[in-house]
């Protein structure tokens, strides 16, 4: 057989294998698009799998026609994604990349196709060129997409009085506005940051079982030459600012069976003039503890407490391990240490109270406690008495205007979260609100409600902001802003709660299990921009291939959708935004001399059916968050996940994940950005190793400086960035050791008057990859202005 033949052969080898791959590839098309049309969905799946079958036949006989038709369908394809999705990028790769390297395989085969009009090589050859060319500008354009929401103004500039220099607080400052007065790391020399210094707790967190194992959420304080970081075991280090060498280490020896974690310290000043725990640093534990060091030896204050320890646990009756901590910092504020508790969501009715107690910094003892089915019980309950159980937990972090005298509280739900045909009145006043208690007494000022009857584990999971907006006349008026699971953006009076930011009361669907019910209308806070709350359609499906988004598309038609607030029931329901988020734990930043809300958010639906008692209690039910819960005390566990592709991709179109910048006094987003790769992440778990801006789900949250900068770290792939605050475009990146789900922060060592950025990596919630990380970068010595 001479060359010719050979290449012959092999071309009727290919052009046999390219066709039964079309007729297979068309049968399971024209099956599953049959079953999607019979569910009431599009018909375009079914035509295409009819036309692949026939094309792929005729390719298989090596007639031209094949590939003529292939063409007519590819050409409806592309008529059908312009109609369904118009020009929005991944919905369109989704629909015709794979498409397109078919015909572009095809195109290469045409002049072997002898049956028929024969094509010619210098007729086929030119089309497949410019099919490649497509194809390459396509994934080129991956990389490179661009802004969601590109800028088209400049931040205002306002006049900004926040001149603290330290990071005390978990928001830096009571305010939670994580915004740092710092300016020698700027948009011009930013790129010029390295690595100061590294240091290893020795502590890395344990990933199994997946949800309620270990995950380092850290966001360290800094007090003088001092940074104080704490561990998933409560573990806490003082190192050099300046260096990053130990000075102390605390260890608690604290254990949990799950969910352990310590996203902050607290930092008390204290007000008398002992030579020992002048500075004290403030650390819950996730065994239910509260405790004082010393700041500068790192041993127990003597005065606190029992020998530097208050039992958390006192007052709250039963508390099985692991079902009640804290695992938010401490609010440290005139002399008090203000505590609310995390308790293990989903698996019974009257789990540990959520009352919250204030505690004299100087002492330990109780100077008040809010109850808020109780609220005649201020201080502890009497001897064999428990504060209320099961009622509405703080487990975020709550913000304090010392000024008003006011602390503002994120408020949970009563346990569990899918059913609340149990609730007492109180529950239903407090949940998933807002609530203003006088700092000195612990008395309720003022509450406002961001869902009712929350069956949804929608509660409000990040700290409030504390900024001064215009009122429109030239003054401006004490605003909160709390963002939320929902996607949602409150915007109230603080002296008040009264909304700033119009909010209406809008219908939501109806048909809770029996037992239960729904609120007939939810608050929407319409005089705000929501991020990530569209409506989903099956249009918005989206898979890699079009096999899986045609599983996704039929996923979605099976599911009960109605659009926001959908209840659960006993036929699986569609939650989006999902009880992720939406905005999550790691809260926000506010630039405050443009007035730029930034926020980072999640975009990742669930699937959520609720399951009879008999049939939850003999599956076992113990999950929290995805699985299987058990919701033990009412008629029906929780069976919660986020709806994925069989490629372990999320079903709705990207992105995933996103940075937004607000404009809060025109109200509106002035830009948004995907965040974050599949660089290290990817179908079936796959790292990709592809830094391809799809904007991926995030955890943690994002800091501001006056230069203009935004820094974020907590995204799927290893990498802390920073972005220029007026366009959002990523202006330098470093690679870390692992992923990180902290919020970075940032100081001016008094020593040197270096600026250092600080960041705690211990690995991405999805990612195998754990470390124990702590760290600081700078820029050069001649580029800071410091003294050394």
């Amino acid at each position: 057989m001479n060359e010719k033949e050979k290449t012959s052969s092999w071309v009727s080898i290919v052009t046999v294998l390219v066709g039964l791959l079309m007729i297979v590839a068309g049968i399971g098309l024209l099956g599953g698009g049959i079953y999607l049309i019979l569910l009431g969905g599009s018909w375009y799946f079914s035509l295409a799998g009819i036309g692949l079958v026939i094309s792929g036949g005729l390719v298989m006989a090596r007639h031209v026609l094949g590939f003529w038709l292939y063409a007519v369908v590819f050409m409806g394809t592309a008529l059908w994604a312009w109609w369904e999705v118009g020009l929005d990028f991944w919905p369109q790769v989704s629909r015709l990349f794979a498409p397109a390297v078919l015909l572009f395989l095809l195109a290469l085969l045409a002049p072997a196709l002898r049956r028929g009009k024969p094509i010619s090589g210098g007729t086929a050859y030119p089309v497949a060129a410019v099919i490649l060319l497509g194809l390459a500008a396509t994934i080129f354009h991956a990389f490179y997409p661009g802004p969601i929401i590109a800028s088209k103004t400049e931040p205002t500039s306002l006049t900004v009085t926040d001149q603290a220099r330290e990071w005390h607080h978990y928001g830096r400052q009571q305010d939670g506005t994580r915004y740092a007065p710092q300016d020698q790391i700027t948009p011009d020399n930013v790129d010029q940051l390295e690595v100061a210094w590294t240091f290893r707790t020795g502590d890395i967190p344990n990933a199994n079982p997946p949800g309620a194992g270990g995950e380092d959420q850290n966001t360290p304080i800094q007090v003088g030459d001092t940074l104080y970081v704490c561990t998933v075991h409560n573990k806490v280090f003082a190192l050099d600012a300046d260096s990053g060498e130990q000075k102390w280490s605390f260890d608690p020896e604290a254990s949990s069976p799950l969910w352990q974690r310590c996203r902050g310290l607290g930092y008390y000043q204290a007000s008398n003039n002992e030579e020992t725990c002048a500075g004290r640093i403030v650390l819950s534990t996730i065994d239910a503890r509260l405790i004082e060091l010393d700041a500068q030896t790192g041993a127990l204050c003597p005065s606190f407490g029992d020998g530097g320890t208050v039992d958390l646990k006192q007052g709250m009756g039963e508390v099985k391990p692991g079902f009640y901590f804290q695992t938010s910092a401490p609010t440290v504020a005139r002399g008090l240490i203000i505590i609310g508790g995390w308790v293990f969501d989903n698996m019974m009715t009257g789990e540990p109270s959520g009352v919250i107690r204030a505690f004299r910094a100087d002492s330990g003892e109780l100077a008040w406690a809010w109850d808020l089915a109780n609220p005649a019980l201020t201080g502890l309950p009497r001897e064999g008495g428990t504060y209320t159980r099961g009622t509405p937990n703080v487990w975020s972090t709550p913000a304090v205007d010392e000024e008003l005298g006011l602390i503002y509280l994120p408020t949970g739900n009563a346990t569990p979260d899918f059913y609340g045909g149990h609730r007492t009145d109180a529950d239903e006043d407090y949940s998933s609100s807002i609530v203003a208690l006088d700092l000195h007494t612990g008395r309720e000022r003022w509450k406002f409600q961001t869902v009712h009857h929350d069956i949804w584990d929608y509660d409000v999971p990040s700290q409030p902001a504390l900024f001064d907006v215009d009122d429109g006349n030239g003054n401006t008026v004490p605003a909160l802003i709390q963002t939320t699971k929902r996607g949602q953006i409150f915007m109230l009076d603080r002296r008040t709660g009264t909304p700033i930011a119009e909010v209406e009361e809008r219908p939501v669907p109806q048909g809770a299990v029996d037992g239960d019910w729904t609120s007939p209308t939810q608050p929407y806070s319409v005089g705000m921009p929501a991020i990530g709350a569209e409506k989903l359609s099956e249009a918005a499906m989206w898979g890699a291939t079009p096999f899986d988004q045609l599983y996704c598309r039929i996923q979605f038609r099976k599911l009960r959708y109605e659009g926001d607030f959908t209840p659960p029931g006993l036929t699986p329901s569609l939650q989006w935004p999902g009880y992720f988020g939406g905005m999550n734990w790691g809260s926000n930043t506010i630039y405050k001399p443009g007035g730029y809300l930034i926020v980072n958010d999640t975009r990742s639906p669930q699937r959520v059916l609720l399951v009879p008692r008999e049939e939850a209690d003999k599956e076992d039910a113990s999950a929290s968050h995805t699985g299987l819960s058990p919701q033990h005390g009412t008629p029906y566990g929780a069976s919660k996940y986020v709806l994925m592709s069989p490629l372990g991709v999320p079903c709705q179109k990207p992105p995933y994940g996103t940075l937004s910048a607000i404009d809060l006094n025109r109200r509106e987003v002035v830009w948004q950005i995907p965040l974050g790769t599949v660089e290290d992440t990817g179908p079936l778990g796959l790292k990709m190793h592809l830094p391809i801006p799809v904007g991926m789900p995030t955890v943690g949250g994002p800091m501001s400086t006056a230069s203009g900068l935004v820094f974020y770290a907590g995204t799927l792939d290893y990498n802390i960035r920073a972005m220029d605050v007026a366009s959002g475009e990523t202006v330098w990146k470093h690679r870390l050791p692992v992923g990180s789900q902290g919020t970075p922060m940032t100081y001016i060592s008094p020593a040197s008057g270096k600026q250092y950025l600080v960041i705690s990596a211990g690995g991405s919630r999805q990612s195998p990859d754990r470390g124990d990380y702590i760290v600081a970068f700078a820029l050069p010595d001649k580029q800071n202005g410091a003294t050394r």
